[in-house]
This record gives C-alpha cells, sequence and structure tokens, in this order.
C-alpha cells in the first residue's frame, strides 16, 4: 500500500540521518524491534522493509540473533515449512507413520500453555530408515480453533499437517523449546523399533503466531546418530 511505502522510507531516512550523524555508531546495535515498533508507531513488517534499505543502503548488517535449530544429517529442519519439505530430496530416503490422528483433551497441556480450551488435534509419527528402525517420534499437539475444528473428520492435505495450519491461517513466528537426552522407555523404544534404555535427544517445543497465540505444541525424540541441536548467536542487526 501507499502508505506503508511511505512510512518505511521515512523510517529509513530518519534512521539513516541518526548513522550517519553519529547516533548509532559502526558496530553499534540498533534498538531492537519492538522498540523501533513502539518509536515510529508501525508494525513489524512496515520496520522491516526500512531495515532491509538500510541493509541494501550499506548502512546496518543482520545477523541472526541467539537461537537454535535442528539439523538432520547437517540439513537444517524448519518448522516453519514443515519437516517433510525440509527433508525433502536428501539422499537418505525416510518414510513417515502415522500413529495417532484424533481429537482430544488435555488438561494439563492447556494449563501449561495458558489456554483457555483443552481440545487439541493429536499427531503423532515416526519417521523410519529403509531397515524399519525409527529416527524421531515426534508428537504434536494443536489447538483445535477456527478453520481447525473438525480437521481430524476432514483429514490431512497429502498428510501434511504443515499445509492445514496454513491453510487455517496459523502461521508459526517463532518458537522456544528444551532439550534434553534420556534413554527410551519400553513403550517408544517399541514405536521407533529400538532397544529400550537408548539415547535420543528429547526435544519440547511450542511454536507461536506473530499475535503470540499457540500454532503447535510439539514433543521429538530424535536419534542424536541422526539429527543434531545447533546452537547459534550474532550481534547487532534485528533477528
Amino acid at each position: 500500500m501507499p502508505g506503508q511505502v511511505h512510512k518505511h522510507h521515512r523510517i529509513a531516512r530518519v534512521l539513516a540521518d541518526e548513522i550517519r550523524a553519529g547516533v548509532h555508531s559502526d558496530g553499534d546495535r540498533l534498538p531492537g524491534e519492538h522498540a523501533l515498533t513502539q518509536r515510529f508507531g508501525v508494525s513489524r513488517s512496515t520496520l522491516r522493509q526500512a531495515l532491509q534499505v538500510l541493509g541494501e543502503q550499506g548502512l546496518i548488517a543482520t545477523h541472526a540473533g541467539i537461537g537454535s535449530f535442528v539439523t538432520f544429517d547437517d540439513t537444517p529442519l524448519d518448522n516453519r515449512v514443515g519437516w517433510t519439505q525440509s527433508l525433502a530430496g536428501q539422499p537418505v530416503e525416510l518414510t513417515t507413520e502415522i500413529l495417532r490422528f484424533e481429537t482430544v483433551t488435555d488438561e494439563v497441556l492447556a494449563g501449561g500453555l495458558g489456554l483457555p480450551s483443552s481440545t487439541f488435534i493429536a499427531l503423532d509419527r515416526v519417521r523410519r530408515l529403509a531397515d524399519g528402525r525409527g529416527v524421531s517420534l515426534e508428537r504434536s499437539r494443536v489447538p483445535a480453533v477456527g478453520d481447525l475444528v473438525g480437521l481430524v473428520e476432514r483429514g490431512l492435505d497429502g498428510g501434511s499437517l504443515h499445509k492445514a495450519l496454513i491453510a487455517a491461517g496459523r502461521v508459526t513466528e517463532y518458537g522456544d523449546g528444551q532439550v534434553s537426552v534420556r534413554g527410551t522407555d519400553e513403550a517408544d523404544a517399541a514405536l521407533l523399533r529400538r532397544s529400550p534404555g537408548e539415547s535420543f535427544l528429547h526435544l519440547s517445543q511450542v511454536y507461536r503466531a506473530a499475535d503470540g497465540s499457540v500454532v503447535e505444541q510439539v514433543t521429538s525424540l530424535l536419534d542424536p546418530a541422526r539429527f543434531h541441536l545447533h546452537v547459534r548467536s550474532g550481534r547487532g542487526g534485528q533477528p
């Protein structure tokens, strides 16, 4: 929209003038996105357009903020595009087995996430190597809200939960999680076709939309021989 174009160019000019005047010295970190959106009274998308203009002018460099990401055989996995798409084209062929796809009630999970409703869509999957051994066991829980109500009855398009979330307007903007290492119990080992007690990465993540609402909660068991957790940090710029 014309107004938005005007706004982001105006913000870029203000910040560029401040940088050239020494308000923001070479190597300094610009204020965070929240502070800048509050200062200029604009949305994050408008602000990011302004930062892109400054980057194109060579006045700032944007670096990744502190964060982490999971890889499979050194391939980054991005939940925003779905693991299936992230894994596409890999030399190692994985098959996905759906263990559970149903609507459930979980008061404990709802309470932990601060949700008013305890109704979730549950999707449990195992990803297997050609020999049948599981390399990951993922348990997804999606709040059954809006257009997602009745998803179990309608079914998944191509088996993709990611597509269903996008179609319902539930887009992941960011996430946080915890990781630990633990031995598999007998039930999970049987699902993975592995020996009980084998060490797996245990990753629990909550993915949220831009407004902070919960899009998906996922608990994963990942074979540490194939999956790795990378931690990254950066200085300056916006994440």
